[in-house]
């Protein structure tokens, strides 16, 4: 049976002011009414926690170095359930900071994000944040990082207690407030910040570090940009369209000028909706997955443990791959046709993991 936890249930939305670092307790608030319980407006706050962020710290200078994430630290990342519903996604903000980015697809051919954020250290305001799936937390053991999720479905519900997953949830948890200057429903107005998630983490007694810095790095990083031009399976990819539905998908451009691309999704530019900064990647991979339904016919199962195919864009050009992942808490990895594992350019990366009954097109 249905019974997903929405965030605007009576008595479950714990929400904290946006500026306070305090814990994870309840902070009397009122959800959904856009004030904090001192009167001032969450649009305010959470406007300035946005303009006033720092960019994030890179490694030493050096031949080697990698800007995008410190590949050396061992400080475990925050995974961020990312609202992506269509009526939504202009009102997304924070993900520029973010490392890497999964595009995951949901029930009714939408999809959600799972950001993941890591060595930011000021007052990052990211949103809105929605209800975790089961499958989301498959993707938050490849980089050993604590989930940042508001509600869930009765089966991540389950997940999360049968795993033990560090998790923090808009439903108990208080680093949240809500802010709706567009006018949207209810679920769609939860934000957060990343040093207010540092705090509950700490006082859930979270361990803030994996036991190696490996253990929080998905992918294999180049310094500088790969150049797959000389590759014999090469194509060219200034336009990358992904869908995830009939009325639903994310399209990349390349700008030749940045080395990026820009996303759009539903046809408009994603961008950050208190900066106005384009939302950009410097690398895409394409994951191909299965899916079915689940029992209560509502909520779906991907196929996201064992093997498939893909492409691995950048730089303007794009080749097939492969991916193999062999347990839930096992890394995903990614092929070039020769069998040896992909390695990416310095720089943002989305992996859309797309169903496989839908096409990617690549021009």
């Amino acid at each position: 049976m249905f019974r997903l936890k929405r965030a605007a249930a009576a008595g479950a939305a714990v929400i904290l002011l946006a500026g306070s670092l305090t814990a994870c307790g309840s902070s009397g608030e009122t959800a959904g009414t856009g004030k904090t319980s001192g009167g001032e407006s969450t649009q305010t706050t959470a406007k300035a926690a946005v303009t006033t962020a720092k960019a994030p710290e890179t490694q030493a200078e050096s031949a080697d170095k990698v800007d995008i994430v410190d590949v050396n630290s061992g400080e475990r990342p925050f995974a961020l359930s990312v609202n992506n519903t269509p009526v939504a996604v202009k009102v997304q903000t924070g993900l520029n900071r973010a490392f890497l980015i999964y595009e995951l697809p949901t029930e009714g051919r939408t999809s959600r994000l799972l950001a993941l954020f890591k060595n930011v250290d000021d007052d990052l305001t990211v949103g809105t944040i929605r209800s975790a799936r089961h499958y989301f937390l498959d993707y938050c053991f490849e980089s050993d990082a604590i989930f940042v999720h508001y509600g869930w479905s009765h089966y991540a519900e389950d997940a999360v207690h049968e795993t033990g997953i560090d998790d923090i949830n808009g439903l108990t948890d208080s680093p949240f407030w809500r802010d709706n200057p567009e006018n949207l429903g209810n679920d769609h107005t939860a934000y957060t910040s990343i040093a207010q998630d540092k705090a509950c983490a700490a006082e859930k007694g979270f361990a803030p570090d994996a036991d190696n810095a490996s253990d929080t790095i998905l992918l294999n990083y180049d310094p500088g940009d790969i150049d797959l031009s000389d590759r014999g399976d090469v194509m060219s990819a200034d336009l990358v369209s992904v869908p995830y539905g009939a009325d639903h998908g994310t399209v990349f451009t390349y700008d030749s000028e940045k080395g990026e691309y820009d996303r759009i999704v539903n046809g408009e530019p994603n961008t950050d909706y208190y900066t106005g900064e384009q939302f950009t990647a410097k690398n895409i991979i394409v994951e191909k997955v299965t899916h079915e339904m689940t029992d209560d016919n509502y909520y779906w199962n991907i196929g996201d443990i064992g093997s498939g195919e893909g492409y691995f864009i950048t730089g303007g050009k794009a080749v097939p791959i492969t991916w193999s992942k062999e347990s839930q808490r096992a890394k995903t990895h990614y092929y070039y046709a020769d069998g040896t594992q992909i390695t990416v350019s310095d720089g943002r990366t989305y992996i859309e993991v797309q169903p496989d009954d839908m096409e990617t097109t690549i021009s």
